[in-house]
C-alpha cells in the first residue's frame, strides 16, 4: 500500500458538519491502491459503543481515490480512525499515522481523529434560494442605454466594438426596460458589475461608495431596479470593490494633499510622500496606479467599508454580494464582513472572486462560495479546445469537488465566462455546437450556474475590452436557436429538482461519453454528453421500464433492463428515469 498518498484532516474539507446531526468524512487513498475502507467511529466519553461502517468510494482524479461517509456522531461529538484493506492486508490510520497493528486499547484515546463538537455557529449554513438559482451577470454599462439625458460625453455608437476606455450609455433604467427579456429567459438572479461612482466604464475604481454613478442612475432608479427584480422573482447582488479604491476617493485625495498629516494616511499603503504614480509609490491593485490599495485591517477602514455594506443592504435590500480581488485582502475582514452581512439578512449570498483553491475561504467563516474558474478551466479544455478526453475531464471536475465541502459544491457560481476572460464562444473557434455542450453541462452539473448577459444569443468577444461589447437588442442578429436552448435547459432546471438540489454521480463505464446522474429521493435524471464528430450508440443497465426524453418530451421504451440511446454528433439527451407506475423514481 502507498502509505505516502494516504491523507485526511479533521476540521477540513476532509472532516466537516453538513448540518447539526451529520458530519461528512473524506479519505485520501492513492489510485486502485486500497480495496474496502471501514470508518470506526464513536463518543470518546463511550467509546464501548462504537460502530463500525464501510465507506463508499467516491470518485478519483489522475493520481488518488477518493472514499466518502455521512454519519450521525453520538451526542454531537466524534472520534474515529479508519481501517483499511490493501491485499488482504489490514492497516490503520489514526492522528499518528499509518499503523501496521491495532492500537492498544488502552491507548486508542490517544490514537482518535476527532470532530470535538457540533457546535451550530460551526456549520456553513448556505441560503437555500441559491441552490435553485439560475444567474445572469451584467455589466451596466454595455446592457441598454434607458435614459439618453444621463448619458457620458462623447459616447460610441451602440454595437461598435468597444476600446478600454469607451463608453456607450448603458444605465439602469436600461435594465429596468429589459427586465421582461431577463424574466423571459427564466432568470431568477442577477450579478451586477459595479454602479457605484467611478469616471470608468466597468466603475471598479470606486470614488464615491455611497452613490449611484450619476450616468447610470441615482438611488431612486436602483431601487425602483431592485423592487421591479424582486416582483418578478429575481434576486440582485452587488459588486463590492474593498481591495481598492479610486484614486479620485476623498480619502486617497486628502493623503495626496496633506500626506502624515491626513487622517487618511493609513487608510492605504503608502510607501513615500509625495504621492508619484508613474509608477506608483504606494500598493495599488495590480500596478495600477488608479486604483490604490485599501488597508483593511484598519479599524477605521473596516468600519466605513462595513458602514458601506449596512447601507446598501438596508437601503435597497439587495441580496448579496460578490467581492472583487476577494484573495488579497485580510481573512479577519471578510470574517468581520459576513457576520455584518449575514445580520442584516440571513440568507444573503457571498461569492468571492477567487480564480484559484479556495478552501480557506470557504469553510463557512467567510463566504459561501467563489467565481468557479476551475470549472471553466475544464470546460474549456474538453468543450471549446477539446484537447482532454472524457476521463481527464472527469478528473479534473473531481479535483474541484473535492476540493470543498458538499454544501459550498452546492452552491458554487459556476461560469462558462465573464467580464473578465473571452466568450466562451470565441474560445470554441466560434463553434455553437461546442457552447451549447458546455451549457449543458453547467446547467445540469451541481452548483449555480451564471450565463454572461448575450453569451446565450451569441454575442462575441475577445479578451478584455472586446469580452464587453454592447448587448445586441436586433433579433434579427439573435443566435435564435442558441436562445430556445438556453431558455428550455434553464425551464429543465427549474422545473425538476433533481437538477438543483440532487446527488450527482457519473457513469464510469461509458466509452467516450460523458454520462451522470443528478438524483434526489423522489426524481432521477440521466444526462448523456457526445463531444465528437460521430454518433456514439449507448446502452445503460436499469432497472425500470419507462423513461422520458426531457429535451423532446418523448417516451424511451426500457428493453431487457436496457436502455438504448443513440446520440448524434456534438449531441446530448437529458432523461427522466420513471417507473412502471409512471411514479417518478
Amino acid at each position: 500500500m502507498n502509505k505516502h498518498a494516504i491523507y485526511h484532516k479533521p476540521k477540513s474539507n476532509f472532516c466537516y458538519p453538513y448540518d447539526k446531526n451529520i458530519i461528512h468524512i473524506r479519505l485520501r487513498t492513492a489510485k486502485e491502491d486500497v480495496e474496502k475502507v471501514i470508518l470506526v467511529y464513536g463518543d470518546k466519553y463511550e467509546w464501548n459503543k462504537n460502530k463500525k461502517i464501510e465507506m463508499k468510494y467516491s470518485s478519483y482524479d489522475k493520481l488518488f481515490d477518493y472514499y466518502m461517509i455521512s454519519v450521525k456522531p453520538f451526542n454531537r461529538r466524534l472520534a474515529y480512525y479508519f481501517i483499511m484493506e490493501s491485499k488482504k492486508k489490514l492497516f490503520y490510520y489514526t492522528e499518528w499515522g499509518i499503523l501496521d497493528n491495532h492500537p492498544d486499547q488502552n491507548e486508542i484515546h490517544n490514537h482518535f481523529f476527532e470532530y470535538p463538537y457540533i457546535n451550530d455557529s460551526d456549520i456553513h449554513v448556505m441560503p437555500e434560494w441559491v441552490k435553485d438559482a439560475v444567474f445572469y451577470q451584467i455589466f451596466p454599462e454595455r446592457f441598454y442605454n434607458g435614459d439618453t439625458s444621463n448619458d457620458p460625453k462623447n459616447i460610441n455608437q451602440w454595437g461598435e466594438l468597444p476600446k478600454r476606455n469607451d463608453f456607450f450609455g448603458g444605465d439602469l433604467k436600461g435594465i429596468i426596460d429589459r427586465l421582461d427579456y431577463i424574466k423571459d429567459l427564466g432568470i431568477n438572479a442577477i450579478y451586477f458589475t459595479p454602479i457605484f461612482e467611478s469616471d470608468s466604464n466597468h466603475k471598479y475604481n470606486t470614488k464615491d461608495y455611497k452613490k449611484i454613478d450619476p450616468h447610470f442612475g441615482n438611488l431612486d432608479i436602483l431601487k425602483e431596479l431592485v423592487e421591479k427584480c424582486h416582483q418578478y422573482g429575481i434576486k440582485v447582488i452587488l459588486d463590492a470593490v474593498f481591495n481598492h479604491s479610486g484614486s479620485d476617493f476623498k480619502p486617497f485625495l486628502d493623503v495626496i494633499k496633506n500626506g502624515k498629516n491626513s487622517p487618511y494616511y493609513n487608510w492605504f499603503y503608502i510607501h513615500k510622500w509625495p504621492i508619484k504614480t508613474n509608477p506608483p509609490n504606494y500598493e495599488t491593485f495590480s500596478f495600477v496606479a488608479k486604483m490604490p490599495k485599501l488597508n483593511t485591517t484598519n479599524p477605521e477602514v473596516k468600519k466605513y467599508l462595513l458602514d458601506v455594506v449596512k447601507y446598501w443592504m438596508e437601503e435597497v435590500n439587495i441580496d448579496g454580494w460578490r467581492l472583487d480581488v476577494a484573495d488579497e485582502i485580510d481573512h479577519n475582514f471578510w470574517r468581520e464582513f459576513r457576520k455584518a452581512v449575514k445580520s442584516i439578512k440571513k440568507d444573503a449570498y457571498i461569492v468571492g472572486e477567487i480564480w484559484h483553491n479556495s478552501l480557506p475561504w470557504l469553510m463557512g467563516d467567510q463566504f459561501d462560495a467563489v467565481m468557479n474558474y476551475p470549472f471553466r478551466t475544464a470546460c474549456l479544455k474538453f468543450f471549446a479546445y477539446k484537447n482532454i478526453d472524457e476521463e481527464t475531464f472527469k478528473k479534473m471536475i473531481n479535483q474541484t469537488l473535492f476540493r470543498n465541502t458538499q454544501q459550498v459544491n452546492e452552491v458554487m457560481f459556476n461560469l462558462l465566462d465573464s467580464h473578465d476572460t473571452s466568450r466562451f464562444i470565441n474560445r470554441s473557434n466560434k463553434d455553437i455546437k461546442r457552447l451549447i455542450l458546455a451549457s449543458v453541462f453547467q446547467m445540469t452539473f451541481i452548483g449555480t450556474p451564471c450565463v454572461y448577459y448575450g453569451t446565450e444569443i451569441g454575442l462575441e468577444g475577445e479578451d478584455d475590452p472586446d469580452c464587453r461589447r454592447t448587448m445586441e437588442w436586433n433579433e434579427e442578429k439573435w443566435n435564435k436557436n442558441l436562445h430556445n436552448h438556453y431558455k428550455n435547459l434553464i425551464k429543465l432546471k427549474k422545473e425538476h429538482i433533481s437538477l438543483r438540489r440532487g446527488n450527482f454521480k457519473w457513469i464510469n463505464d461509458l466509452k467516450n461519453i460523458i454520462g451522470f446522474i443528478r438524483e434526489t429521493d423522489n426524481e432521477k435524471i440521466l444526462v448523456l454528453i457526445n463531444n465528437h464528430e460521430n454518433k456514439k450508440n449507448v446502452s445503460i443497465s436499469i432497472n425500470h421500464h419507462k423513461c422520458i426524453d426531457l429535451i423532446n418530451n418523448q417516451k424511451i421504451d426500457v428493453l431487457n433492463k436496457k436502455l438504448k440511446i443513440s446520440l448524434p454528433e456534438y449531441g446530448f439527451k437529458i432523461i427522466l428515469i420513471r417507473k412502471n407506475d409512471n411514479k417518478i423514481f
